[in-house]
């Protein structure tokens, strides 16, 4: 008997429009909240330095926040006319490189500030009254939904900005759980046949996780926990960084031409590793998941350790499939949204915790931390789903499929709630190491299921 494969149901649609207006209301303010916090943490005039080529300064994210509320939630939703029209070429993310972005007359800080809350105002004052159905804009509060990831997803970006600033620390936060799981097997073998990846019900899910296929994989086997900094200290310390069997080309070629010899932020003094951490030096921890490391520099320890990367589908089985009942989850756990004991997500540490310090976050089949600490590298190139389309516009996703970008998974500590779950999909160049980016290892197995096909149309 052939078993239907299906879904989780949508979780917003069984709230009445009352209490999906607060709902929404309250993940609108949680995003805010952050984004006071990461720029009142430091003066103006950090506001509006530049910390590195690769990011914003942190008043260009501030304002960019807004100006994304405005058009979508303020004249779209809303048909309210527009409050500042003449910034929107500023903050079109598409027309102005991050390191052309300083030499704009951008708004102050002072400015900004007032501006999004301006935005603010107006888009909740849209929520209270706008139809929430009738339009795919609207239902279920798309929208605004949208624009709550959007604005967690520059809080993230923020968040890295500020690991890449120079001076005391201006973030505080306290230190993740401690390991809480027992003795943990190195790897979890996957059984290999057909799941179904992405989503079609999920009522906040951007449009490269849609819609919901049949995807097959053969089995193989996937680590139980991300790579920790102890095992890959073994790989730096082993010469790994010296060896090009272990590399591709281009990442050889890149690794070679910029001199990288350890994850980003890593240093050595008296024989031991150390890093810098939002301003704090400290001691390399053996037991967190390593961070700070290219598609370039995963693939060469997988290599190393005599194994591979996985890829996007077999890593999304692994987070999302249960076996008992065919049915793919929105999270690892079940379908309930993350608690504190889940992952750690939502900036509440600075820092990954330690491998093991959230059983209850596992998987079915036992895998864990696959969502929070840190995203995980896939081997899959970022391409369209079958049956794509873009919504509700293409420069969310469409202008950057290709093999370019690599997929990552599973969000970080400094990813919140609302953006992540186990379809969301991150992209990102291979060779990106100020993203708060580990991996976890795969290998072929033989066993049933196998050779059942191959995972396609999700760019694996």
């Amino acid at each position: 008997m052939t078993r239907t494969h299906t879904e989780s149901a949508d979780p917003l649609s069984a709230m009445g429009a009352t209490r999906l207006r607060t709902h929404t209301a309250d993940v609108l303010t949680r995003a805010r909240d952050r984004s006071a916090a990461l720029t009142d943490a430091v003066d103006d005039d950090d506001l509006v330095a530049q910390h590195s080529p690769l990011m914003s300064p942190l008043v260009w994210d501030l304002a960019h926040i807004g100006s994304q509320e405005e058009i979508w939630l303020v004249r779209d939703v809303g048909g309210r006319e527009p409050l500042r029209p003449d910034i929107d070429d500023l903050y079109d993310a598409f027309q102005h490189p991050r390191s052309d972005r300083p030499q704009l007359p951008l708004l102050g800080p002072g400015e900004a500030r007032s501006y999004v809350g301006q935005v603010r105002e107006k888009a909740l004052h849209v929520l209270d009254r706008a139809p929430l159905e009738g339009r795919a804009l609207t239902d279920t509060a798309f929208a605004f939904g949208m624009i709550a990831q959007h604005e967690q997803q520059h809080d993230e970006t923020m968040l890295a900005t500020h690991q890449l600033r120079r001076g005391e620390p201006a973030l505080h936060a306290p230190p993740p759980p401690p390991r809480r799981a027992g003795t943990l097997p190195a790897e979890v073998v996957v059984p290999g046949g057909t799941f179904l990846m992405g989503t079609s019900v999920e009522p906040w899910a951007l449009d490269n996780e849609r819609p919901a296929h049949e995807v097959s994989v053969d089995t193989f086997a996937l680590d139980t926990t991300p790579v920790t900094n102890a095992e890959f200290a073994a790989f730096v310390d082993a010469g790994g960084y010296e060896d090009p069997r272990w590399w591709s080309g281009p990442g050889w070629h890149y690794r070679t031409e910029h001199d990288i010899t350890a994850p980003r932020f890593w240093y050595r003094a008296d024989g031991t590793w150390w890093r810098r951490r939002f301003g704090v030096h400290e001691p390399v921890p053996d037991d967190e998941p390593v961070m700070h490391v290219s598609h370039h520099e995963a693939s060469a320890y997988a290599a190393w350790a005599g194994k591979r990367l996985p890829t996007e589908a077999e890593w999304e089985k692994a987070a999302r499939f249960d076996p008992s009942t065919g049915r793919s989850a929105r999270y690892p756990w079940g379908d309930d949204e993350p608690r504190a004991e889940h992952a750690n997500l939502g900036q509440r540490h600075l820092r990954p915790a330690p491998v093991g310090a959230y059983p209850e976050g596992a998987s079915p089949l036992g895998v864990h931390q696959l969502i929070g600490d840190v995203w995980e590298w896939t081997s899959s190139d970022f391409r369209p789903y079958p049956g794509f389309t873009a919504f509700p516009y293409r420069e969310y996703s469409e202008v950057f499929f290709g093999p370019e970008y690599k997929v990552l998974r599973g969000g970080s500590f400094g990813t919140d709630a609302v953006a992540i779950r186990g379809t969301f999909r991150n992209w990102d160049f291979p060779i990106r190491r100020q993203i708060f980016a580990g991996f976890r290892c795969a290998r072929d197995v033989d066993g049933p299921g196998s050779g059942t096909g191959h995972a396609g149309g999700a760019g694996v």
